[in-house]
């Protein structure tokens, strides 16, 4: 089979294509030929630090094998979860409590756009507790996550959603997703203020992200870039900060976790969320796949299909 890894840290530049053993599964294990891998921005930042880590990812395909142990999937079933290792590979090896069946009428591809980002943007939107008629402010909007926050923060209730984005080329994508009004991060004090806000910058960023809230506001955090925040900006106006890693949730909550996901295909069932590709490549283009995201130019999720 092919994979894709890497030997030293870098930018894109340092993915490579390479042959290898197809893995065998072991117990509690689900061997899957891979139809479509989902590029995240943690996978780009992992291949940046200075020792090489595993390359995880969300990926979706069929099952051919199972390992010792496993109930609930034979061969043929059709999954999507999160690789921790090799995850860049035309065969890969899936825990199963990491799994879950991709329905009737789903793609592989809208199930790796959909699964884990969603997952992340219903996560941090039920950890700010939103109530119907409040406000909502999107950070990162039009990201693989972000286009899927602003979507859910319609479907939960809120009357008005204000998205931030890197381009003010990226507003009409946004808007078409239901933002009421679109700003770029140094824009932010000129729209309506919001009652809670789901950040996906993290880090610097923050700080515009606490300055589009209202008195009393709420942000919810689930970016991971570095940087520090002044705690005037908490203080002054009794705002609050919260972080969410969906992986904490899942092993802190397996049940709210499984919740979570069926609420995530209920509301793609009913055509009330719609993840959006921007691209999809083949593994041989993986470098020009996290240079998009990299240089922020996505509109939606990315997409690898061996």
């Amino acid at each position: 089979m092919r994979r894709v890894q890497y030997e030293r840290s870098g930018g894109p530049e340092v993915l490579e294509v390479v042959a290898a053993e197809v893995p065998t599964p072991g117990a509690g294990e689900l061997l899957v030929r891979v139809e479509a891998i989902g590029v995240t921005l943690s996978a780009i930042r992992r291949i940046n630090q200075p020792v090489p880590q595993q390359l995880r990812a969300e990926v979706a395909g069929e099952v051919v094998a199972v390992g010792d142990g496993v109930e609930g999937y034979s061969e043929g079933y059709r999954v999507v979860g999160l690789c921790t290792a090799d995850a860049y590979a035309e065969y890969v090896v899936l825990a199963v409590d990491q799994a879950s069946a991709i329905p009737d009428g789903a793609s592989a591809v809208d199930a790796v756009a959909l699964m884990r980002s969603g997952l992340v943007a219903l996560g941090a939107l039920d950890t700010a507790a939103p109530r119907e008629g409040e406000t909502a402010l999107i950070t990162a909007a039009a990201g693989g996550v972000g286009h899927l926050a602003v979507q859910l923060a319609r479907v939960r209730g809120a009357s008005w959603v204000t998205a931030a984005v890197s381009a003010e080329s990226k507003a009409d994508f946004v808007r078409e997703l239901g933002a009421d009004e679109v700003f770029t991060y140094d824009q932010l004090h000129c729209g309506k203020q919001a009652d809670y806000a789901l950040d996906g910058i993290g880090g610097s960023g923050l700080a515009e992200t606490l300055g589009g809230l209202a008195e009393g506001g709420r942000a919810v955090t689930y970016g991971t870039g570095a940087g520090l925040i002044d705690p005037e900006d908490l203080l002054a106006g009794g705002k609050t900060l919260t972080g969410f890693r969906i992986g904490r949730l899942a092993q802190r909550d397996a049940a709210r976790y499984e919740d979570l996901r069926q609420e995530v295909w209920q509301y793609y069932a009913s055509g009330l969320l719609h993840p959006v590709v921007h691209a999809e490549f083949a593994l041989d283009d993986a470098a020009a796949a996290h240079a998009v995201i990299e240089q922020r130019e996505n509109r939606g999720k990315v997409v690898l299909v061996p």
